[in-house]
């Protein structure tokens, strides 16, 4: 797969609109109007449709300097609200559902809040484990909150194969905790190397990944997982991986590396109002198509 254009970005879905007859793009760059238009059709949907979402952190606490905590309630209201219209096979989140708390028990009230809300969405989800998640619980507790047996899995669907990855784990193989790690320490340990490398070997469909902290940067950069060289080698190998979709930095960026698309999303916590939401729909095509609607801030993409 390549992009349609080098900067991979083309304004798609509910970013057109019609002005005094005539298409117009809210994004960077054009490609032709029939295949524009049918992108934007919501009724052509693709072998696979899925919602996105990233980076929620809610909790019941002030902003803290862009992070306005209390408004992801509200912000996932609209999503859930332009789900229930998109109607998604089903719907991944992409790590830290939560920021912390002051205390285990007030943790865990996010969680429980939080996933009251996300309750309102009709059709399955899935959970990225992310840093925050585990701020002050332990991974079993947070899985245990959402409904969810495992921090990472595959499964397939339409045709397609998904992984969900876990990179929340310390240089040393320890899971992230009760406070016994630095963000910038984020790994995968070699027993999840060795799951993900037998898993695609499983499988002769085309894969889409799902991860929180981002695979695409260098092994020494503050936001990425440490051994994402080590990672991005068995994902390239496989031959089968389309594209990588991840959270973690809060804002759009896109990289080809190896003939795979790494798209970081924005998170939904930064800024005020629903002007500064952010959240997708992805629809994955027969044909090896990929289409990310991006709604508010998030970018749009179209890849095939």
């Amino acid at each position: 797969m390549s992009p349609i254009n080098p900067d991979s970005r083309i304004s798609l879905g509910r970013r057109a609109f019609l002005q005094q007859g005539a298409l117009v793009l809210g994004g960077l760059t054009a490609a032709p109007l029939g295949q524009l238009a049918a992108a934007a059709d919501q009724k052509q949907r693709g072998a696979v449709r899925v919602g996105l979402v990233t980076d929620l952190h809610y909790a019941d606490k002030p902003p803290g300097g862009s992070r306005h905590y209390r408004e992801t309630l509200k912000k996932l209201d609209e999503a859930v609200t332009q789900f229930k219209k998109d109607e998604p096979d089903f719907v991944v989140f992409h790590g830290d559902l939560i920021d912390s708390g002051k205390s285990l028990e007030q943790e865990k009230q996010h969680l429980q809040t939080i996933v009251t809300a996300i309750d309102a969405i009709p059709y399955p989800r899935h959970f990225v484990l992310g840093n925050h998640c585990v701020d002050q619980l332990t991974k079993a507790e947070f899985l245990q909150g959402v409904g969810q047996k495992e921090s990472y899995f595959s499964f397939d669907r339409g045709g397609y194969h998904f992984v969900v990855l876990d990179s929340c784990f310390k240089s040393d193989g320890t899971p992230y905790g009760r406070h016994n790690f630095k963000w910038t320490d984020a790994n995968m340990p070699a027993s999840e190397l060795k799951w993900l490398k037998d898993d695609l070997q499983q499988t002769k469909l085309p894969t889409i990944v799902f991860v929180h902290q981002p695979l695409d940067l260098k092994d020494t950069d503050a936001h990425a997982v440490k051994n994402s060289s080590e990672v991005r080698k068995v994902l390239e190998s496989a031959g089968n991986v389309a594209a990588v979709f991840q959270g973690h930095s809060h804002r759009n960026k896109y990289a080809e590396i190896g003939g795979i698309h790494y798209c970081t999303m924005v998170a939904m916590v930064e800024g005020s109002g629903p002007t500064n939401n952010g959240y997708s729909t992805l629809d994955v095509y027969a044909d090896g198509s990929l289409v990310l609607n991006g709604s508010r801030k998030q970018q749009d993409y179209h890849w095939s």
